[in-house]
């Protein structure tokens, strides 16, 4: 009888479940409006839609005139999710009303296990220190010169080898992957000091257990986000599922920085540090205020971020390049004006990255792929007091404001009708001249007193290896292979970007010294005749 009576009430909660959910269908009057189910709420369909997430939330935030609140399950709290890619609520959220915008306690805890105390996870007092001493350090001259060199060095010596090896042998490479190698070894480089030589020819696609950890982690904060918190801390309470997996890959991380703060410790000890420009040993020169830690803290949102971010930009450049050859042809033609690029014994060209910061197709390519690409598509604050956006909605303490990054690039009402175009002539005044364009509607790099210090840095290393790559070699993607975001808080691609890798022979360069022989050509056989007709 128990089991009839069970099998009854769920028959009549399925047939209301269906019949309710194309009753609210039927009144919908768009479909990209989720469904506000009983108890539940608008939980199934994000569940649903979980794997085109970044596509789904500007689907109905475009439907919503920008703006959306999302309702959870009634007895979750912590999902009470007000969507935005409004222009002037970003403002308003970042700069305007600053203090009102915290990261906030249910972020922190999010991410406390992984980040901990480090700048980007940190509110108020510790995070204006941390801020200040960050930026005293990634703004000293001595540091943005080792930034350009590590660069350079390893696009040179490891990046240009590594393709110019695919080139040669024909098969198709990873490119994702490649990029991936290469950030984690400069921002390792750039925050510890340490090359673990990722890039190297010899090594097969490495599969570091840090970077494996990492890449792990950003899925699974992502997933935290979606689901009610009283499940996701169960389950690490419990020690289940994902978050099992979550806890062995903390370890890992744990160990790969804590090892590598240990060997600076020592360096500093036996050799002195006093010459090191990486800022990890910039934090142990001043080693009565850092603990292991915080410097543990630090250090893993150095590397992760310069890692992650940068990696999946380049990723996102070169496939948009793939599908828009006439951009990569217009970038070449700017290249071919740097006067101070290198041949490399091998004939390779190479950059001085301050003669690429004057190129302005460049940085607009690279700031276009950034509209539509942003590395971090989402950005999470909570809310202090009740406040009224200048959309007119209002939010209240316990809400959660997420700003789509990802949405706001690909809104006609803020970019134009032509916003899903990789178009980097938007970035270009008549005069020929970067257009200006507000950081609260340009927002990869985020806006107000929170914008990302790394900034400068990151466009140095994006333009290096985008010009250098351009210049040497074409990037073919391989037929019939699906590229799509994958579900993580890094808009990584879910598949890769598999393609083939050829030595490029038409630049522009080579066209030209093409024409000159071709006019020497010509001379040389006018002047054969002209004698003979002398000699007749």
């Amino acid at each position: 009888m128990a089991f009839s009576s069970i099998l009854q009430l769920t028959l009549c909660f399925l047939c209301f479940s269906v019949f309710y959910y194309y009753h609210i269908k039927s009144k919908r009057k768009n479909p990209a409006i989720p469904v506000c189910w009983p108890l539940v709420g608008m939980l199934p369909d994000l569940l649903v839609n979980r794997h085109q997430l970044h596509d789904w939330i500007t689907s109905f935030l475009t439907a919503s005139q920008l703006n959306f609140r999302f309702i959870g399950p009634t007895m979750s709290s912590n999902m009470r999710f007000f969507f935005t890619c409004d222009p002037a609520n970003v403002r308003h959220i970042f700069t305007s009303n600053f203090a009102n915008y915290p990261k906030g306690p249910d972020f922190a805890e999010i991410f406390d296990d992984t980040l901990g105390d480090g700048i980007f996870n940190v509110d108020g007092d510790s995070w204006r220190r941390q801020r200040a001493k960050t930026q005293l350090l990634m703004y000293n001259h001595r540091f943005q010169s080792f930034v350009s060199r590590c660069s350079s060095d390893k696009v040179e010596n490891a990046l240009l080898p590594l393709l110019s090896h695919f080139a040669g042998t024909g098969e198709r490479c990873n490119l994702q992957d490649v990029f991936m190698r290469l950030t984690f070894d400069m921002s390792t480089m750039l925050a510890s000091g340490e090359d673990p030589g990722c890039l190297a020819i010899s090594l097969p696609m490495p599969k570091v257990p840090f970077v494996r950890a990492v890449d792990y982690t950003t899925r699974v904060l992502l997933v935290r986000h979606i689901i009610p918190l009283s499940l996701w801390k169960l389950a690490r309470r419990l020690g289940v599922g994902f978050e099992r997996k979550m806890a062995e890959a903390l370890r890992t991380i744990n160990q790969f920085i804590y090892e590598t703060i240990v060997k600076r410790r020592a360096k500093k000890a036996n050799e002195g540090i006093e010459d090191s420009e990486d800022l990890l040993s910039s934090y142990l020169k001043d080693d009565d205020e850092n603990a292991d830690t915080f410097l543990r803290d630090t250090t893993m949102t150095l590397i992760a971020a310069g890692r992650d971010t940068i990696g999946s930009a380049l990723s996102w450049f070169f496939y948009l390049l793939t599908k828009n050859p006439h951009v990569a042809s217009k970038i070449l033609e700017e290249l071919d004006s740097v006067e101070r690029a290198t041949t490399t014994p091998d004939g390779m060209v190479t950059f001085d990255p301050d003669e690429l910061k004057s190129l302005v197709y460049l940085h607009a390519a690279v700031c276009e792929s950034l509209r539509l690409y942003p590395p971090v598509p989402l950005d999470h604050k909570g809310v202090v007091a009740a406040d009224v956006m200048p959309s007119g909605h209002k939010v209240r303490p316990g809400d959660k404001i997420v700003v789509s990054i990802y949405a706001m690039g690909r809104t006609e009402s803020v970019w134009g009708s032509d916003c899903m175009e990789f178009r980097p002539e938007r970035w270009i005044s008549d005069d020929g001249k970067l257009r200006y364009v507000p950081s609260y509607k340009f927002t990869p790099f985020i806006t107000g007193p929170r914008t990302c210090l790394g900034k400068d840095m990151a466009l140095v290393q994006l333009k290096v290896v985008a010009a250098t790559v351009v210049k040497n070699f074409e990037i073919e993607a391989v037929p019939g292979h699906i590229v799509e975001p994958k579900l993580s808080m890094v808009l990584h691609m879910k598949n890769g970007l598999m393609v083939r890798v050829k030595r490029s022979l038409l630049g522009p360069s080579f066209s030209s010294c093409l024409d000159l022989i071709g006019c020497t050509r010509a001379l040389y056989l006018y002047l054969q005749k002209l004698l003979v007709r002398c000699n007749g």
